[in-house]
């Protein structure tokens, strides 16, 4: 495994900047926005598709700092019930598999996306009980009218341009949030749909991320290193479910936080070896989102402890056996 990052972070800085510092902490491999929610900032593909000279430049900045692009990642909606937002989403995502292309690389990092409850929607809703029925006659339509649809269609698009790893965060709000939704689209639309895990959003569900890495197996494509704090007190007054702002912390049933700040260390090395013991052998990309530290120290604490979790090395033969 090789230790990344979403660059996003510091969307602010010029690439090359941001790659001196990444590479000074040992980052490995880079994970850079290309469109939707993680921006666009170091890599834009109507610049990069439209320029040689910049996009020789944007190869020469990588080669130059020896890093690897683990995915292009372009998180979105492209199936929201406002078909512009919708639209918007999609050609965006469409460039994204171009430049994948271009660079070599064969794997994006999205969404699943989320419809309205209806054609005349004008919001996604997100479905999370059975009752009243009406719940379920809108899954039913989300599911079979509108996502599988979808993706039926997208996925031969992204095969045609060299892209056959499409990698779904599991993230509440979008119609695939845990494991059974991810299997179930993976079987539903082909093995080029896979798995962004990210434990942060598994942990407030009272999900258990070892569980789910070993359910996933190699539907997972790619990991991001994020942590989540659940706050015993607040959550045993109002549950999980919590729409409070990110920066009301003090009063929010969970927060993200860096990894090692919401669970230990024995927590963290158990999620990399049962990411072995499946046959993960690729990035583990860190992604900061904690509203308690400056970017750099969330950053900087987040590697020196995953150095002290990550296995470099290929084991040996069991000499003891």
């Amino acid at each position: 495994m090789k230790l990344g990052v979403l660059t996003n972070m510091l969307g602010e800085l010029p690439l090359e900047e941001a790659l001196q510092y990444f590479t000074s902490l040992g980052i490995e491999m880079v994970e850079i926005g290309a469109g939707g929610f993680p921006g666009k900032q170091h890599a834009d593909p109507a610049v990069l598709l439209n320029s040689e000279t910049e996009f020789q430049k944007f190869q020469d900045t990588l080669k130059k700092y020896n890093v690897q692009i683990s995915a292009i990642s372009c998180h979105g909606n492209p199936v929201h019930p406002d078909r512009a937002v919708a639209e918007k989403f999609d050609q965006e995502m469409r460039d994204a598999i171009l430049l994948a292309e271009k660079l070599g690389v064969h794997q994006i990092n999205t969404f699943s996306g989320c419809p309205g409850d209806s054609p005349d929607s004008r919001y996604p809703n997100w479905v999370t009980c059975p009752w009243p029925n009406d719940f379920g006659e809108i899954l039913a339509y989300q599911w079979n009218d509108v996502l599988l649809p979808y993706w039926a269609n997208f996925v031969p698009f992204a095969k045609d341009h060299g892209v056959d790893k499409i990698a779904f965060e599991l993230h509440p709000g979008f119609c695939v949030y845990n494991t059974e939704s991810m299997l179930r689209i993976r079987k539903e639309i082909g093995r080029e749909i896979g798995a962004n895990l990210d434990p942060s959003h598994l942990i407030w569900q009272g999900m258990e991320p070892v569980a789910v890495i070993r359910a996933l197996g190699d539907a997972i494509f790619h990991f991001h290193a994020k942590d989540t704090r659940v706050d015993k007190y607040n959550t045993q007054v109002n549950g999980v479910l919590d729409t409070k702002p990110y920066q009301d912390e003090i009063h929010r049933s969970w927060v993200f936080r860096s990894v090692g700040y919401g669970n230990d260390e024995l927590y963290w090395k158990d999620i990399i070896s049962n990411l072995r013991m499946v046959g993960y052998d690729y990035a583990v990309s860190i992604e900061h989102e904690d509203s308690l530290m400056s970017k750099h120290e969330g950053l900087e604490r987040a590697v020196q402890m995953l150095k002290r979790c990550l296995m470099n090395e290929q084991p040996g033969a069991m000499w003891w056996v």
